[in-house]
């Protein structure tokens, strides 16, 4: 595994909620046996799966047949306020544009967890001839980059992303001849922005790409069962709710049912609802910068007031016109003389 280290628009729950994989919740020793298996087939994500602390990339081993390249571009985990975003690349050779339309590949969001699996091993079961890469961004870093001053709101990180992987197979030698992305936002302007960057390659943006191009779909896939993977599987850094904080002992751990991650998703608000801890707020799987989160601390964790003590005495000496006058004599202030060390 190669590792580097304005909330969005909702879509469909019905067309989101299904991040959970379809076990039986009577046996929980067996659906966590269940759940590590299905984990365990997942080369995207680290193995046993350890807290996710900073964005990092994947890629499988670089297809043997000769190029040119067809490239697909996707994502899954875009409008959660729970757990990462992660960007896929799928890419087989133009010549193989056939036998992939025979493969299965398919919008993501049409399919059930066990599709998505076996395709999954489809994808990685022909190295010679199709290989696939994703970018995952942790909530953190989603947070940090969309909080920070000038903020990096989630189109330019999706771009970031997205421009990361296809640089990151350039440098590794592909021959890529054509692209495909699943538009966000306006088609348009993003294809003549990514047509600037690669003139020499036919670049098509378009809404729903995943259903229209196999290459997304396959991207699509990649991109969904390495989320689910790590929503599933989720190690909290941040081991109790509450406690002994000095023992790390003796507190409630957090809720395992965390549902789809969307916000509209019952299970998903039943998890913020119960997680909050009044001082720390969200264990590092919430993305602080989401609106969802921001109101759910408001109504539930204590109010803090930031008080930055330079900024105060700065302000002091504005308001009693000290500051660089203080100690200085009233003839030199009054006549503005300051002093001068040339000529």
């Amino acid at each position: 595994m190669s590792l580097s280290t304005t909330e969005p628009n909702e879509e469909s729950q019905e067309s989101q909620a299904s991040t959970l994989l379809d076990f039986p919740t009577n046996d929980t020793q067996s659906q966590t046996e269940n759940i590590a298996s299905v984990l365990a087939s997942v080369p995207s994500v680290p193995h046993p799966i350890t807290p996710l602390q900073h964005s990092y990339t994947y890629h499988s081993p670089t297809p043997t047949a000769p190029g040119p390249y067809i490239l697909g571009v996707d994502e899954a985990g875009r409008g959660p306020v729970l757990g990462p975003m992660v960007y896929g690349v799928a890419y087989c050779p133009v010549a193989w544009k056939e036998e992939l339309e025979e493969l299965g590949f398919a919008d993501s969001k049409t399919l059930n967890h066990a599709a998505r699996a076996g395709l999954l091993d489809v994808l990685s079961g022909r190295p010679d001839q199709l290989g696939w890469s994703v970018r995952v961004l942790a909530p953190q870093d989603i947070s940090t980059n969309m909080l920070r001053r000038p903020p990096q709101n989630l189109n330019e990180q999706s771009r970031e992303a997205t421009l990361h992987l296809i640089n990151a197979l350039l440098s590794r030698g592909l021959k890529i001849s054509e692209i495909y992305v699943d538009a966000l936002g306006p088609s348009v302007p993003y294809q003549a922005y990514l047509s600037s960057l690669y003139p020499t390659m036919d670049i098509t943006v378009t809404p729903k790409a995943d259903s229209k191009y196999k290459i997304v779909g396959a991207a699509s896939v990649a991109a969904k069962v390495t989320r689910d993977a790590w929503i599933e599987g989720w190690g909290f850094e941040e081991e109790y709710l509450d406690g002994d904080l000095e023992g790390g002992g003796g507190g409630k751990k957090w809720g395992e049912s965390l549902g789809s991650g969307y916000p509209s998703d019952p299970k998903t608000q039943a998890w913020l609802k119960d997680s909050v801890e009044p001082t720390f707020g969200y264990p590092s799987l919430a993305r602080f910068s989401w609106g969802t989160v921001r109101v759910a601390l408001d109504k539930a964790a204590h109010k803090v007031e930031w008080i930055d003590d330079g900024e105060k005495t700065l302000v002091n000496a504005f308001q009693t016109a000290t500051g660089h006058d203080k100690g200085r004599s009233a003839v030199a202030r009054d006549l503005a003389i300051h002093s001068v060390d040339s000529l």
